[in-house]
């Protein structure tokens, strides 16, 4: 025979709540992470950088970020800090300014046509300029300058077409 057990205890209001150290905590129950608590810190940035950010995004129409808040400089900024441009890009993103993919740890942000109206407005820059994602590259060769030698009679070169030797034992 077991012994019997002895009552509970009632909860004596001088000592507290009794230890419950061995409990598991419930599931619903977590503490949040300090990450968590990292990332929704407020940060200024200056008026100059800002528009250094967006001078460059303009330009670009495109620019990348590594997700590192704690990199001291950007990658292509380097006087700026990355941690900067996150924010300021992110920012743009909320209000659909830019669009993110993100991708191995990189953010890439492509601007959009609203984005450029935006920047135009902010940066005071002509209608007649555009980013570099949208003017058209202009050919570094004349157009007429290779056109004897191309589609040469089927001589030489790693092309797919039957050219001199080809099945042959010579």
């Amino acid at each position: 025979l077991k012994p019997p057990r002895p009552p509970a205890r009632a909860r004596d209001p001088q000592r507290g709540p009794p230890n419950r150290s061995l409990a598991l905590p419930a599931a619903g129950r977590r503490r949040p992470s300090r990450k968590a608590k990292q990332s929704s810190k407020m940060v200024l940035i200056p008026k100059k950088e800002r528009k250094q950010i967006l001078e460059h995004l303009f330009k670009e129409g495109v620019m990348c970020v590594k997700k590192d808040p704690r990199a001291c400089r950007h990658n292509e900024l380097e006087d700026i800090p990355n941690l900067h441009v996150m924010m300021v890009l992110r920012s743009l993103c909320s209000r659909a300014y830019v669009t993110e993919k993100f991708n191995w740890q990189w953010y890439y942000y492509f601007l959009t046509n609203e984005g450029i109206d935006y920047l135009r407005e902010v940066l005071h820059l002509p209608a007649q300029v555009f980013p570099s994602t949208l003017t058209k590259q202009r050919p570094t060769r004349p157009a007429l300058a290779g056109a004897d030698s191309a589609g040469g009679g089927g001589q030489g070169g790693w092309g797919k077409g039957k050219g001199k030797g080809y099945g042959k034992d010579e």
